[in-house]
């Protein structure tokens, strides 16, 4: 049983908290139901079993990057057959052409591959405060999100540790991806360069096809900006070029640092 012990007012009490994330479903509950965000990690399929327990309506959506782990998109598909995926407007390959890397200050993929659908509708997450800094000063209950005018997010989870996470996959028996076995604590996009340098090596070398679709990327990003008469300010000649300053993004005044052109 996932519970946790509170200091209150009237003392220490018990807190259950799978009680409480089932109630704030039941209490928030539109009557069109719920936009369940799906992104087939260990946090998503949490709320997704939730969601049934507390007998809710909602409809479930991944958005298919194009650039998730194979062994994510095939969990989902396999075990979540009902989930409805859709493919973004734009690809990864098509952005970077036309615009740059993303980098970890820079992260227009996020917008336009991950952060869609449900707009005007209330959003279900399996956002938590103990994922990262910035996270951990988000709500429970958000209507105020940039960009997101209308869209009201639920977060049933957000005071859940990573222990809490695990034992509640435990105990329920809940299917996840295979990758949390082989070591990795989240999962996102292949070489996210918000994982570090060291994580991006590690996915460049367990999924070399991306690592190649990168390269063709930032090749074809370099005959953009010479086609379009982009001019670099940078010692950028070609794709290996760029690919080796995505991935250790020297420090300011190295001199085979890139600067994306304008």
């Amino acid at each position: 049983m996932l519970v946790e012990l509170r200091i209150t007012e009237n003392g220490i009490e018990t807190v259950d908290k799978v009680k409480i994330a089932i109630m704030r479903l039941q209490e928030f509950e539109p009557l069109e139901g719920y936009y369940l965000a799906f992104s087939g990690g260990k946090d998503s399929v949490v709320i997704y079993d939730l969601a049934v327990k507390a007998g809710v309506r909602f409809d479930a959506h991944y958005q298919n990057t194009g650039i998730d782990p194979p062994e994510l998109y095939y969990f989902i598909r396999d075990e979540y057959p009902e989930v409805q995926r859709h493919r973004p407007e734009e690809t990864m390959w098509k952005l970077i052409e036309r615009k740059m890397p993303p980098t970890r200050t820079k992260r227009f993929c996020c917008e336009v591959l991950k952060e869609r659908g449900g707009d005007g509708r209330r959003v279900v997450t399996g956002i938590r405060w103990a994922e990262s800094v910035k996270r951990s000063g988000r709500r429970m209950v958000e209507n105020c999100i940039k960009g997101r005018k209308g869209t009201i997010f639920v977060h049933p989870i957000i005071d859940w540790g990573n222990d809490d996470v695990w034992q509640y996959i435990r105990e329920n028996n809940i299917p996840y991806c295979s990758l949390y076995d082989g070591g990795f604590k989240r999962l996102g996009c292949i070489m996210c360069p918000m994982q570090g340098t060291q994580g991006m090596l590690r996915d460049a070398k367990r999924w070399p096809r991306h690592y190649a679709l990168y390269l063709r990327a930032f090749a074809k990003m370099l005959d953009y900006g010479k086609e379009n008469g982009k001019e670099f300010k940078s010692n950028w000649e070609t794709a290996e070029h760029v690919m080796h300053w995505w991935i250790y993004n020297p420090p300011k005044g190295d001199p085979d640092q890139g600067v994306l052109f304008e």
